[in-house]
């Protein structure tokens, strides 16, 4: 996988959850690598500074602020995006919730959690998809990444049954769309992070005995960064991953493969 400088040259591209995280360190990431990015994230100012990060490092970014839940405000956002850009041919759906403390085994689960898990994590991702795979579909085709988990095939986060069966929700939605967009020239993909260290998980990693269990059954040794995930979204936006389509990609340091 070769990527760098002027693999995304002449691309328009869209991230969601941009403000901290994965979504911050891969709209960083593709702008470094040509992309123009539009940065989306519920907390404006979040998305405007990595924006401004973009800009600072002398890329092309713009922000954009919309709760992923709300389909008009989505809809906006997406189409503030391709006006600012001239059009939108990358999109990223990443952004996401884990309700720490509140999710989870389904005995003990309250309807409220499962339904704003489900919102953020699963309808989210459609809303993103709906709005942009359209912009993509009348530029002529592009690609799409949805960031999926770890937890959507394996058990590794017993207790958080919703977050779990989001994200099993968001692999599915990756392959059938896949199927659905790629006679239009549309290429649709996941990536799966592994334990990675960002402030969705910082109640994790704060808890020592825990963290190190959970590095235990790492092959790597350590968790990831979000800087370990951002060049494998910008590969599957490439050029370069042309004939990858319907697959789950996974950056996790070999947590699935023990």
């Amino acid at each position: 996988m070769t990527q760098g400088p002027g693999s995304l040259d002449g691309r328009r591209a869209l991230v969601t959850g941009a403000g901290s995280g994965i979504g911050r360190a891969t709209a960083l990431r593709l702008a470094a690598d040509g992309a123009r990015v539009a940065c989306l994230d519920i907390d404006a100012a979040a998305a405007q500074a990595t924006a401004d990060a973009i800009g600072a490092a002398g890329g092309a970014g713009v922000a954009a602020a919309a709760d992923v839940r709300d389909e008009a405000a989505v809809a906006a956002a997406v189409e503030a995006a391709r006006r600012e850009l001239g059009g939108l041919d990358s999109l990223v759906a990443n952004a996401a919730i884990q309700l720490v403390g509140q999710d989870a085994p389904v005995h003990e689960l309250s309807l409220d959690v499962w339904q704003r898990t489900l919102a953020v994590n699963l309808t989210g991702v459609f809303l993103t998809c709906k709005y942009g795979i359209r912009e993509l579909l009348a530029g002529g085709g592009g690609a799409v990444v949805c960031v999926v988990s770890g937890t959507a095939m394996y058990a590794l986060a017993p207790g958080f049954d919703a977050y779990s069966a989001s994200k099993g929700g968001v692999a599915a939605l990756v392959k059938v769309m896949a199927a659905d967009y790629a006679a239009s020239g549309i290429r649709v993909n996941g990536v799966v992070p592994g334990f990675t260290d960002t402030p969705m998980t910082s109640s994790f990693v704060r808890d020592e005995v825990g963290l190190v269990a959970t590095i235990a059954g790492i092959p790597l040794g350590r968790p990831g960064t979000p800087d370990d995930v951002a060049p494998v979204i910008s590969f599957l936006l490439s050029p370069a991953a042309g004939y990858v389509t319907g697959a789950i990609w996974v950056a996790d340091g070999g947590q699935t493969a023990v």
